[in-house]
């Protein structure tokens, strides 16, 4: 039997080893830091210094300038790669070349500043857009970024720095990621390094606002928290049943993102399911142009963290939410809450209020925010439904029983005449104010109904008749009590 030529079967292996290996993905490695100037570049450079002497085909895609003489000085020796330039608003520009990168085709690329956003000549609108591309090439990359930057964490930082960060990236790349480095030093380092103009030439200002001891200590912690909750997640396993599911109610608040957040922090802690649901009111094709651009933003940023979308329809939303946490077995349900104080004379219930005494058992997290709002589908569309639904219904009760007395009264007065005694109707109209309290929700409709209790008495029984004026001296004292 013919075994074949041996030197041939080599080269076949060799071929198919190639093609393997140009189809297989690449591997992604993230040089983490709290704050600028910790050292994730001068750690990811010396990470591919130590590459290349083990025999690794190394190359700069693209180093972010740097006015750090260390950092600068781990270039030398290194391969550095043309970048891409390009003028955009007029003003000229340097981005990693993607074209140049998949031409060479190294082993390994590096990439600094992963959360980047491309200026408007590149083909992808985000540079973790052009690392992705690189990684399905069959591409290593280095790349670095720090802890405002992760999407989930967004929200926190701001609270804690006052800065808002524009841009991020999701959790599921951080998470997803094959190796993450934690590069960490001591915020009082940072701050040493930053006051010897290490980090920045200018550094007044940077020590004025973000470069604090108390937002670096904070920003460390959170950091290093987010590194425990990836291993805890990557070591986990699949097998493990999911007892925790979250839930978060979408809506077009500004606000809601906060919630959305949160929840998606709470789920990766418990490593539960992650559930945003969106109950559609029947006016929904009414909603205004700017409130469904925020319902569909945040319904990206829930997806973008790893909720799963799902939708209710009708108009009780807290009903339909207690409905679903029952039908997809929920435990725990994160809202926002608004500090706005309701008027004294309300006795209506608050969201979480009726949700709780629809759902006794379950778990509720209500996230503060001053400029938050209790979840509504549409802010508008509840208001123009409470005005006309249950305005117009307690000013009828108040008006039916207004008129039941009066005709009462009247009905009286004509089957008894002079003979009536007219603290009869007074008492009358004492009940009329019992009713508002009794069937609506606001003191407003019992001091509606009292006030015009006093006036149709005036009007219909006090004399002269029909007529505001009284012959009584006593009357203005009577009235007075009965309001």
């Amino acid at each position: 039997m013919d075994r074949g030529n041996p030197e041939e079967i080599l080269r076949q292996i060799k071929s198919a080893e190639q093609i393997n290996s140009k189809n297989a993905r690449g591997r992604l490695k993230i040089f983490f830091g709290y704050a600028a100037g910790v050292g994730k570049t001068y750690a990811m450079l010396e990470a591919a210094h130590e590459a290349k002497r083990a025999g690794i085909d190394v190359v700069c895609g693209y180093i972010e300038p740097q006015q750090r003489l260390a950092t600068t000085a781990l270039l030398s020796g290194l391969e550095i790669l043309p970048l891409k330039k390009g003028t955009y608003h007029g003003i000229t520009l340097s981005e990693l070349d993607v074209d140049k990168v998949l031409e060479r085709r190294p082993q390994l690329v590096l990439v600094d500043e992963l959360a980047h956003t491309n200026a408007g000549f590149c083909r992808h609108q985000k540079r973790m857009q052009d690392i992705e591309e690189l990684l399905r090439a069959g591409i290593n990359v280095y790349t670095s970024v720090n802890v405002q930057h992760i999407e989930s964490l967004n929200d926190k930082v701001a609270a804690i720095t006052e800065v808002i960060v524009r841009e991020r990236i999701p959790d599921e790349l951080f998470d997803r990621a094959d190796q993450v480095e934690l590069v960490d030093i001591e915020p009082e380092e940072l701050l040493e390094r930053l006051q010897a103009g290490k980090i920045y030439r200018n550094p007044e200002k940077a020590l004025n606002g973000f470069f604090t001891r108390e937002n670096l200590t904070a920003l460390r912690e959170i950091a290093l928290r987010r590194m425990a909750e990836r291993v805890s997640r990557r070591e986990s396993s699949s097998q493990v049943p999911i007892d925790e599911h979250i839930l978060i109610g979408l809506s077009s608040s500004p606000t809601n993102a906060n919630v959305i957040r949160t929840a998606a922090r709470l789920a990766a802690a418990f490593n539960g399911r992650f559930t945003a649901l969106f109950v559609e009111p029947p006016g929904y094709a009414n909603m205004l142009p700017e409130d469904k651009n925020r319902l569909r933003e945040n319904t990206r940023l829930a997806v973008s963290l790893g909720a799963k979308v799902a939708t209710a329809y009708g108009e009780d939303v807290v009903w339909q939410i207690a409905e679903y946490v029952k039908q997809a077995k929920v435990s725990k349900v994160v809202l926002g809450r608004s500090t706005t104080k309701k008027p004294f004379w309300s006795r209506s219930r608050s969201f979480s209020e009726r949700l709780i005494e629809l759902v006794p058992r379950l778990d509720i997290y209500v996230i503060p925010d001053r400029n938050s709002t209790e979840y509504v589908p549409d802010r508008h569309l509840v208001q123009r439904r409470e005005l006309s639904l249950q305005g117009v219904k307690h000013t009828g009760i108040v008006a039916a029983s207004l008129l039941a007395s009066t005709l009462l009264g009247v009905a009286l007065r004509s089957l008894f005449g002079n003979e009536m005694n007219g603290e009869v109707v007074l008492l009358l109209y004492t009940l009329v104010a019992l009713v508002p309290a009794i069937f609506t929700d606001s003191w407003v409709y019992s001091l509606l109904a009292s006030a015009g209790s006093v006036l149709l008495f005036n009007f219909m029984f006090s004399e002269p008749l029909y007529t505001f004026e009284v012959y009584d001296a006593g009357y203005p004292i009577t009235f007075t009590v009965l309001f």
